[in-house]
Order: C-alpha cells, then structure tokens, then sequence
C-alpha cells in the first residue's frame, strides 16, 4: 500500500471521530495584490486599460502531497459606458484534499464606478462563474490485506460512485471605495465581498449535503509616495513608494489574516508580510516577496513578482513552505469603445482618481 492511500485509508477511518472538527477554507494568496478579481469583484476596471494576471502558488512543496493553485484574470476599465467600471474574466484551479480533489472556476465580472466625493470613488461589483469539481475515485480502490511475498491478493470492497464530477453555479458581490489626496502623494482603497454567495452543494453523494461554505473578505490598503511634492506618481518610477495593506478572510469557522508592505523604487519591489490561520490549528508564517516591473512605453509594463512564505508557528511548524509567482501585463490605453464628444469618464470620475490609479496597480 502506497504512502498516500495509507493516508486516504486512514483519513477515513478516523473521519467519524473528526467531524466536528475538520474544515477548510479556499487557497489564500499571500500577494493578494496580484490577484485582486480573486478576492472581490469589485477591483475589475479599477485602473484605466487592460490588466492581465498569472499566479500559481506551490503549497508544502516538501510534503508528500503537493497542493498547487493556479490563477488567470483579465479585465479591461472603460470609462465611456455610464457608471462603467470594467469587465473582467477569472480562472483558478487548484487541487485539495490529498490531491484527488481538482476544482476548476471560470467566472465573469462586472463592475459599476460611482463619485462619492472630490477624489472619492467607489466600486460595486459582481462576478458570475462556473465550478466544476473533479474527484479521482481510484485514489479509494486499496487492498484490503497485502502479504509481502504475494503482494495484493484481495480486491477492494469499495464500490465507486456513478458520479465523479460535479458542475455548480457560483456568484460573488463585493464593493470598495478609493481615495487619493488633493497632491496625489498619499491613496488607497478600503473594500469587502462575499463569495459563494448562495453556498452551491458539491457533496458527490446524493444522500449528503455539502454546501461550499459562504466567504467574507474585507482588505484595505494605502500607497505613500515618499518625498512627492505634486502631481501625477503612480507611474513614476523614480519616487520611492510604501504600500501597506491587510486583508482578512473568514470561512466555516476559520479566520485567515495577511498584513504587511511593499515598497518599490526604480522599478525594483521588496515586500515583507505575515499570515496568520486562527482555528483548530493555529499557524503563521513569514512571507518574503522580491520583484521587478519593466515599462516598455508610458502605457505599457511587464511586472515579475516572486514570494516565498515560511510557516514559524504551528503544526508541522518550520517544515512547511510555499513559492508564488505572479506576472502582470499592463496596457494603460486599451479601451473597448472609442469616446465621441465629451468622454463620460470625465463626468464619472473625481478629479485626480484616475490619473493616480492607486491601489492594486502598485
């Protein structure tokens, strides 16, 4: 018997006794900034143009079963449809449980921007999506006796379920407001969703529920432009930048806790963040984040970033590590329709807002 349908094996066995105590939350980025779609709505169209993002988190890559997401996003902002924030489209797979469960989401966004206030707006947000959920009922089929010189001699007695895969709608709202100050030197936003909304069932039973339990996110976040006297700095290199945010999750009874800053100069990002997991199991651990972004014009950039989180506190402590890698594509004058006249962003948009464009384009 293999390692890891010893592990299935038991698992088992012992789930009646841990019922009341197993549960389980969505995969947590530690660089939530770049992937924003992901943790609410409301971020697609923040900034002016096009955004495409990639990250994929390798999770306890020293353990026996490797848990890896991956995330795509692209959302484009047009100002020039009343009350328009953007659309987007999001992806993410990632496996959970010992590996034979594959989860698969592709969703759309839509966003609408309302002025608050001079240099004060906010986003309302929706997303739409698709899951489908792919279980390996082979990972079960074990032998129930193994003699050494034999091997397996007995067949297994589980009986494989017809149904291996499952395909749920699922829907999340969320809303942010941001700000900038009247120099443009000091911005952020400040936000909350929910996902899974209608908490869809993906139990592979029909005689059992398994509702995917509800999602609360808030996060809030604040870019400081050292030394900035006035004027136009979000796209300027050449000005030292501190960015400290945090976001918070809550999901069937577990709470999970990021917070920390970046800060860039000369294209060059460092970061230094902590993550706390608050539930049966406590955890935390100490991520570190290094990265680089290249404009290849005044409206066009490439951005690399690569983090790697440490656990320091919990159980196996110091044994469990993970590696994220983003890239970001930026195309700053990508519009789906051409302004006729008097562009309507003008009389959506606050003065100074989306020249700065603060907040997840840091």
């Amino acid at each position: 018997m293999s390692i890891k349908k010893q592990y299935i094996f038991y698992f088992f066995i012992c789930l009646p006794a841990l019922a009341q105590t197993l549960f389980g939350q969505d995969p947590i980025y530690t660089q939530f900034s770049n992937t924003p779609l992901y943790y609410n709505p409301a971020f697609t169209g923040f900034s002016n143009g096009l955004h495409i993002r990639f990250s994929t988190r390798n999770q306890g890559p020293a353990l026996a079963t490797t848990l890896r997401s991956y995330y795509l996003s692209a959302d484009i902002a047009d100002r020039n449809l009343p009350g328009s924030g953007g659309f987007g489209i999001i992806f993410n797979t990632d496996n959970e449980g010992l590996g034979f469960i594959q989860n698969y989401n592709i969703g759309v966004s839509f966003a609408v921007r309302v002025p608050l206030a001079n240099s004060i707006v906010g986003q309302l947000g929706v997303k739409g999506a698709w899951l489908q959920k792919h279980i390996a009922w082979d990972e079960f089929k074990m032998s129930e006796l193994v003699i050494e010189r034999y091997g397996n001699i007995y067949d297994s007695g589980f009986i494989q379920p017809d149904n291996n895969v499952l395909n749920l709608p699922d829907f999340a709202i969320g809303g942010l407001v941001q700000f900038i100050s009247s120099q443009g030197c000091v911005s952020g936003t400040v936000g909350m969703a929910v996902d899974h909304l209608f908490e869809p069932d993906q139990s592979f039973l029909p005689a059992e529920k398994a509702p995917l339990p509800r999602k609360w996110i808030g996060h809030a976040d604040m870019i400081w432009a050292v030394n900035c006297r006035s004027g136009t700095v979000a796209a300027n290199d050449q000005i030292m930048k501190i960015n400290p945010a945090i976001i918070f999750q809550y999901q069937h009874g577990l709470d999970a806790i990021i917070a920390g800053l970046n800060a860039t100069r000369y294209g060059l990002y460092l970061g230094l963040w902590y993550k706390g997991l608050f539930g049966t199991h406590t955890t935390a651990s100490i991520a570190l984040m290094g990265g680089y972004r290249y404009a290849f014009a005044a409206n066009m950039s490439i951005k690399f970033t690569y983090c790697y989180d440490k656990q320091i506190a919990g159980i196996p402590s110091g044994s469990v590590g993970a590696h994220e890698i983003s890239l970001m594509l930026e195309f700053g004058n990508v519009r789906l329709f051409k302004g006729s006249g008097r562009s309507l962003h003008r009389l959506m948009t606050p003065k100074g807002i989306e020249s700065d464009a603060p907040g997840v384009t840091f």
